[in-house]
């Protein structure tokens, strides 16, 4: 057993020494980078030294300050003030009564799912069967709840 130390010992020592392999930086022609250890992909490409840092993370891209465009060009067509304010309106409208029939669905969902609460099957004595029954009709409730609360965000958001 002490012989097999050292053994193991050296070849951990040299394991380092094989995973060497030489990394190509290739640019192809629309500018894009790519590194790769393969040669046979590495056509036309440069070797890194292997005393560089190598990261796989790219740079950001550079931004480009382009100058800020403040008004509409000419051939954008334009919208009267009051067409704006109807059509607002008219959202408004629509998405109030969206909210009004999905406030009525969620009291109807919920009161479904308060008359299966109720319920107790004679084959539901495993609590877990009950919960599965259940699912559904929670599920119906959660989803007419996040229906809302999107509704209302659109609500606020309108001018």
């Amino acid at each position: 057993m002490r012989q097999l130390r050292p053994l193991a010992l050296s070849l951990a020592l040299l394991a380092p020494l094989l995973a060497h392999a030489d990394v190509y930086k290739c640019v192809d022609a629309e500018g894009r980078t790519t590194y790769t250890n393969d040669r046979s992909l590495a056509r036309n490409c440069k070797l890194l030294e292997q005393s560089q840092a190598v990261s796989s993370v790219p740079p950001p891209p550079a931004r480009q300050s382009a100058p800020a465009q403040t008004t509409s060009p000419s051939s954008f067509p334009r919208v009267s003030a009051d067409t704006q304010r109807a059509r607002d309106n008219s959202r408004r409208e629509v998405l109030e009564g969206e909210l009004a029939a999905e406030e009525k669905s969620l009291a109807a969902a919920r009161q479904e799912l308060s008359e299966q609460e109720a319920i107790r099957t004679g084959d539901e004595r495993n609590y877990q069967k009950v919960l599965d029954r259940l699912k559904p009709y929670q599920d119906r409730v959660e989803l007419h709840q996040r229906n809302i609360e999107a509704l209302r965000r659109e609500l606020t958001n309108l001018r």
